[in-house]
């Protein structure tokens, strides 16, 4: 069974990034009915732009916006590094971003693949990733405390619910977290926001509250990061890819449990 996650809606919350509040609904409840007003998470179709041409539209959270291009770039391999940049331009007002690469004479991928992320994430990357090697060693009860950290974090979720929380951690702290409505995006947000602060994501431990799918696994091993837990369930395909990658691969953390589908050795005493 899944463990659940409280939301602590708080209706005086005013102008919280990444959160439309004062929206007007009727609840029922005790067999009566009254109108309400909620707060309820935002979505936008943000679209980048390279070199003058749209790559793609992300339905996402507008929040760590400029982590989210990075990110994206990053993962589908259209950047290596933050020198392959010359400038980035977000504008949430228009919901865009312009980045300029120092390749002027960069292609767009012709390949698209529809993801299962929410939402419909389009991924560009066919191409093969690195298997991740890594003397990394924990205990489960050092996932499942860092588990309980992330979720008390989770601002977002806690006002409005509807939100994916991911986080980036070592084996003892949480170090960068990210929320948005698309699972995949929380990732992108991480890798962006690391790239920013120069800061390495190999051998890390990936947290996350969705669903753990193929493209996810992709992005985590991109990442070079040995350990990802979800608090809900892996799929089918990303069990194979894990186990293909050298990946531990965690579902249904949470609360004095877990469950370990792949690489279960660096769990073992």
């Amino acid at each position: 069974m899944m463990p659940a996650r409280e939301t602590m809606a708080d209706k005086g919350t005013r102008n919280v990034e990444g959160i439309a509040p004062e929206i007007d609904c009727y609840q029922f409840s005790d067999g009566k009915w009254r109108k309400s007003s909620v707060a309820v998470p935002q979505e936008i179709a943000f679209t980048i732009f390279v070199n003058g041409q749209e790559l793609v539209s992300i339905l996402c959270t507008p929040t760590k916006l400029n982590c989210l291009v990075f990110g994206y770039l990053y993962s589908e391999g259209v950047i290596t590094g933050m020198g392959d940049v010359l400038s980035m331009r977000v504008c949430q007002d228009e919901s865009s971003a312009d980045v300029l690469l120092s390749k002027p004479d960069f292609i767009l991928p012709q390949r698209r693949i529809l993801t299962s992320g929410c939402g419909g994430g389009v991924s560009f990357s066919g191409t093969e990733v690195k298997k991740v090697s890594s003397d990394l060693r924990l205990s489960p009860e050092q996932i499942l405390s860092l588990m309980k950290k992330m979720l008390r974090g989770d601002a977002l979720y806690r006002i409005s619910g509807g939100i994916h929380t991911s986080a980036l951690c070592d084996s003892e702290n949480i170090l960068v977290v990210a929320e948005d409505i698309g699972r995949h995006n929380t990732l992108d947000k991480i890798q962006g926001e690391c790239l920013l602060r120069k800061m390495p994501t190999k051998d890390g431990i990936l947290l996350t509250t969705g669903r753990l799918s193929s493209e996810m696994l992709r992005k985590t091993a991109v990442m070079e990061i040995p350990v990802v837990a979800s608090l809900t369930s892996p799929t089918e395909k990303a069990i194979a890819l894990a186990r293909d990658l050298g990946i531990t691969l965690i579902g249904y953390a949470g609360g004095r449990r877990l469950s370990v589908y792949s690489h279960e050795e660096r769990l073992l005493s």
